[in-house]
């Protein structure tokens, strides 16, 4: 049987429903429908006729929308699509502008569409295959390169403006075929290359147009490297590798001669863009948690700091005459917006106001960077948000991946539970990234063991904190956060946290990846190998047999179109806790995926998280 559980939007629970707190009012000047009302732009990239086109979340779509970037008065986000399904941001594409500025193409609805700079229907160019994404446009703003699944991997096809049937540029089943790069004289393309026999190597390919011939530029065993780019005079190829700890820039020639490193800082290069002359790189450095603009001299690899204000800035984009920069920046008190800057007074103009008046009033905490040592000595880098008048009550937060970083953003949760009074801690526990390769892969054939200590010894350094109350601490976390949570409850003993929440999270690592999505699959086994190979490992790290030694009340939640966490894994788990008679609450959402989207359930699952610690953890 293909399906043998039919799953329904439900709300079930074994014990009384935690209840709203009479007791307890909002934040002055803050509300959860205020902070799920925002509506965030993202995703940005500039024409080189000097126009911005973005995503936009809005109630029930992501579409996309263009904008001028000349930051002048009366400029305003125009739609271009209508009803585009509403995607988070790590799993979206950015639209793609072609070479002249004169058009534009995404995806919507599983293919490729383009239209015109200055408005029109978007036509589909694709329909020669069952679906299509990730365009990118030739140097003569004519042909199109676009993605397909086809011998079970991603694979590369040509077509042009008017979605002519298309020439394979790939047809080999060795790996996945990843960002196409193409020359600026059209003859070749550069991508990545992710072998399926070594899914923790990335190589950079260079495929000769015309020939079909193909060469390793660069590839090196269990190396990534990634967001390989042509210099504007095609003489030079750059890309992100982590041979040594860090994600730093290498340069190489197309003919696979005079590699080295350009960048040796010691610091991830998360993403880079050439300037148009090719004298400078434009780059985003994580420092910390905290992602800093920085000006790199191609020549000589010496950096200058262009923006170091606490945040994420995020896709940098050059002007074609290099006089300004265009960029997304967010902080932990400011919501995502677009900014320009003037390179030569370094002025900063912001062209988007995506802040509600009310939450710009509002004073968020500034969260600070702590650590603490884990069981083995390990020490382990954390975000701490201190409130201003403490409740007594704490929440520790692992972030999902795992293969992530809890970063300087803003975290509408963590702020309003901070204003609520609560103290709110975000480990990086081992597995994250942004603090070298060892770190990142310290969680290696280790899930639910090493970083749930991690998690463990979170809840002890919170218990050092004088505002703290140590029976009051709970956690809470989505996707390997909430297997986390799920792992946290199930393995501790000491039983440190009061309650948990899970969303979208696991427990049974072996019936989770026969059920999930392809992709997430072959991500399991970058960490674990193959069940078949590895099950002793899976088994290891699923918690789904320890439901008995859950103490404390779990709440669970989780999206039924989840094609990554699939929704039986909570449904499994919800099962195994009524078999042990344990205090849960569980809802599933019907028109979730991955996450929580749309503004109206996003509200219904922050007011349950709302009720469910107020209960269990704040006192009299």
């Amino acid at each position: 049987m293909e399906n043998p559980i039919k799953l329904t939007e439900k709300y079930e629970r074994n014990g009384w429903p935690s209840l709203k707190r009479p007791d307890l009012q909002p934040p002055a000047g803050l509300t959860l429908p205020l902070l799920t009302s925002v509506e965030r732009v993202r995703s940005l990239t500039l024409s080189s006729r000097g126009q911005i086109a973005c995503i936009k979340d809005g109630e029930s779509s992501s579409d996309v929308f263009t904008m001028s970037a000349s930051g002048a008065n009366g400029s305003w986000l125009s739609r271009v699509s209508v009803g585009r399904t509403l995607a988070p941001s790590w799993d979206d594409e950015i639209p793609q502008w072609s070479p002249d500025g004169n058009w534009l193409a995404f995806t919507l609805h599983g293919h490729v569409h383009i239209v015109p700079h200055d408005g029109g229907l978007p036509k589909k160019i694709t329909d020669f295959a069952p679906s299509a994404s990730s365009p990118r446009w030739m140097p003569d703003s004519k042909g199109l390169i676009i993605s397909v699944e086809r011998n079970n991997a991603d694979q590369f096809l040509l077509t042009n403006i008017d979605g002519d049937y298309p020439t394979a540029l790939t047809t080999d089943a060795i790996g996945d075929h990843w960002d196409a790069s193409p020359s600026p004289d059209g003859k070749f393309i550069l991508y990545n290359l992710r072998r399926f026999d070594d899914l923790n190597r990335l190589d950079i390919v260079l495929l000769e147009i015309a020939t079909g011939k193909q060469i390793t530029l660069y590839g090196k065993p269990s190396v990534r490297a990634f967001s390989s780019k042509w210099s504007p005079n095609g003489k030079w190829i750059s890309f992100i590798a982590q041979e040594g700890q860090r994600e730093e820039i290498y340069l190489i020639k197309p003919n696979g001669e005079g590699l080295h490193q350009l960048t040796k800082d010691g610091e991830d290069i998360f993403q880079y863009e050439w300037s148009p002359s090719g004298k400078q790189i434009l780059a985003v450095v994580n420092q910390e948690a905290s992602f800093k603009l920085m000006l790199i001299e191609t020549e000589s690899g010496s950096r200058s700091v262009l923006r170091s204000e606490v945040g994420i800035h995020s896709n940098p984009n050059w002007s074609k005459d290099e006089s300004h920069i265009v960029f997304e920046f967010e902080s932990p008190t400011v919501t995502t917006d677009f900014y320009k800057m003037d390179l030569k007074t370094k002025q900063v103009t912001q062209l988007t106001f995506s802040n509600p008046p009310a939450l710009q009033k509002f004073n968020f905490v500034t969260p600070e960077l702590v650590s603490y040592k884990s069981y083995d000595g390990l020490e382990i880098p954390a975000i701490l948000y201190r409130p201003k008048k403490s409740n007594g009550a704490a929440i520790l937060y692992p972030h999902g991946g795992p293969k992530d970083q809890y970063i300087l953003g803003f975290d509408e949760v963590a702020q309003y539970f901070t204003a609520k009074g609560y103290t709110y801690i975000a480990p990086n526990y081992r597995g994250s990234t942004g603090y070298g390769k060892d770190f990142e892969r310290a969680n290696y054939n280790d899930w639910a063991v090493g970083d749930m200590q991690d998690c463990l010894h979170g809840a002890k350094y919170l218990r050092t904190l004088k505002d703290v109350q140590p029976d009051k601490i709970g956690i809470a976390g989505g996707s390997y956060g909430g297997y986390m949570t799920i792992a946290s409850l199930s393995r501790d003993p000491e039983y440190l946290f009061a309650c948990g929440i899970t969303k979208y999270g696991d427990s049974n690592l072996v019936s989770s990846w026969a059920q999930c999505e392809k992709r997430l699959r072959l991500y399991t086994e970058i960490f674990l190998g193959h069940p078949a190979e590895n099950v002793n490992i899976y088994m290891k790290g699923s918690p789904i047999t320890e439901a008995k030694n859950i103490q404390k009340p779990v709440l669970i939640l989780h999206g039924l179109l989840d094609t990554i966490v699939p929704p039986e894994a909570s449904e499994e788990w919800v099962e195994a806790l009524k078999r042990e008679n344990k205090v849960f609450e569980y809802k599933t959402y019907a028109t979730e995926p991955h996450g929580f989207l749309r503004p109206e359930n996003l509200l219904d699952v922050y007011e349950r998280m709302e009720r469910f610690l107020d209960w269990y953890l704040l006192p009299k």
